[in-house]
């Protein structure tokens, strides 16, 4: 039987999973470091709730038994993302949650899109979302960039440079200039990046009836990027006002001043930004791997006010996602990172025949109950053959049982010393496998 992998769902060896762990880990230990909590949303929602917020069926995976029901739908479907989740998990629990709730979560998603370059119909999200109940208090618009800066800076992977917008300083300016169907032209200048200017202003004529004038004005409000506040002048100098324009940059303006006071460099303006996704209501991010700005935006997100409603009490949110497989696999395919090791053990225990395995998985439990992680020579064979394995897999340490008692080498430096299970350790930076740049 002919086997082939399946286009759009990676699969990792030994050594890059170790990677993946290691930076699923970082992420989470973070995440919490910052006081959010960890959940976990089921796999499955009801196809109504997928698509209530614009999404197309095509990028849907639906349950269909294909007995019992005589293949029809169930009605359900894998989550796509893990924004609409939230939104249901907070609706069911409301009563149990304490607000603003602060929630982390690390899960596979599924979308039925065409795979290519970092995209994939399976892959890892890691959200960050605060919600609160009635209302929730900007700050916490500044808050949530932050949180991602810190957990991407403790990834060995280049700077992440965060960008961000305001969809009412977008709105507020797209009104005054006369353009009112503002979620199309949300959705089309979304696109700038990939089509470019020209066809962003064809497109803006053809869906929203812009004139050469109007599609010129928002192509130039697109154009504006500062690293500090001094975006708002430029906006002013472009003509247009409203107040909700006045309101967008007033925000904008102070998450960036106030971000960058706490982490400097952390987040500029980005009038480019416009995320496609009709619920962000305020702020909207995007952020780019310095290098790798080709891959596009690999932690995005933004400001909700109205995801979730339950009768007259809404629960607004912000949060930001990072696409972790879409972030692995340009660094593991392109060998700019990887583990130290091809598994975690970081002693090998060597059996010097089959009379003495005993005796080694003794040593190898001692090794175990302090920490340090050891295996078994699944053979008797002879030393050199038992380090070379231990080698082929970046094993560290090889164990020996010899007539003058116990003794551990370095694989690395053929160094050979006595020891003890019960009292020696490996250098801290052995004792488990690491990320690196190669």
């Amino acid at each position: 039987m002919k086997i082939a992998p399946i286009s759009g769902f990676p699969e990792w060896l030994p050594q890059a999973r170790i990677v993946e762990q290691k930076v699923l880990d970082t992420l989470r230990s973070t995440f919490e470091l910052h006081g959010f909590s960890g959940v976990e949303t089921r796999a499955v929602e009801p196809m109504d709730q997928l698509l209530r917020k614009g999404e197309t069926s095509k990028e849907v995976y639906v349950l269909r038994r294909l007995q019992g029901e005589e293949g029809q739908d169930s009605g359900l479907g894998l989550h796509f993302d893990l924004t609409v989740p939230l939104a249901r998990y907070v609706l069911e629990n409301a009563g149990k949650l304490d607000f603003p709730f602060k929630r982390y979560q690390i899960q596979k998603v599924w979308r039925g899109e065409r795979p290519q370059d970092g995209r994939f119909r399976e892959f890892y999200q890691a959200d960050v979302d605060v919600v609160g109940q009635d209302t929730l208090a900007f700050h916490h618009d500044i808050e949530l960039p932050l949180v991602m800066v810190d957990a991407l800076s403790k990834l060995p992977i280049p700077r992440v440079r965060v960008r961000a917008s305001n969809r009412k300083l977008a709105q507020g300016f797209y009104e005054a200039i006369g353009l009112e169907n503002t979620e199309e032209t949300l959705r089309i200048l979304d696109k700038l990046d990939k089509v470019g200017p020209q066809v962003v202003t064809e497109l803006l004529s053809e869906h929203v009836g812009a004139s050469e004038e109007q599609a010129k004005l928002a192509l130039s409000l697109a154009g504006i990027t500062t690293e500090d506040a001094s975006f708002v002048d430029k906006v002013r100098a472009l003509g247009a006002s409203s107040s909700l324009l006045e309101e967008g940059l007033e925000e904008l303006a102070t998450l960036v001043t106030e971000a960058n006071s706490l982490i400097p460099g952390s987040v500029s303006a980005d009038l480019s930004i416009a995320r496609g996704l009709d619920y962000y209501t305020g702020s909207v991010f995007e952020s780019t791997v310095e290098g790798h700005e080709d891959l596009g935006s690999v932690c995005s997100g933004g400001r909700y006010d109205n995801l979730a409603t339950a009768g007259n009490r809404s629960y607004p949110g912000v949060g930001l996602s990072i696409g972790v497989s879409r972030l692995l696999a340009r660094f593991l395919h392109q060998d700019l990172l990887r583990a130290s090791r091809k598994v975690p053990t970081a002693v090998y225990v060597a059996v010097n025949d089959e009379s003495e395995r005993h005796h080694a998985s003794t040593i190898a439990a001692r090794l175990r109950a302090r920490g340090i992680p050891a295996d078994v020579s699944h053979n008797a064979t002879k030393f050199g053959k038992q380090i070379k394995a231990a080698d082929k897999r970046g094993i560290p340490f090889v164990w020996f049982t010899t007539s003058e008692g116990e003794q551990v080498r370095d694989v690395r430096s053929g160094t050979q010393v006595p020891a003890d299970p019960d009292t020696w350790t490996p250098p801290e930076e052995d004792r488990f496998p690491r990320v690196i740049m190669p």
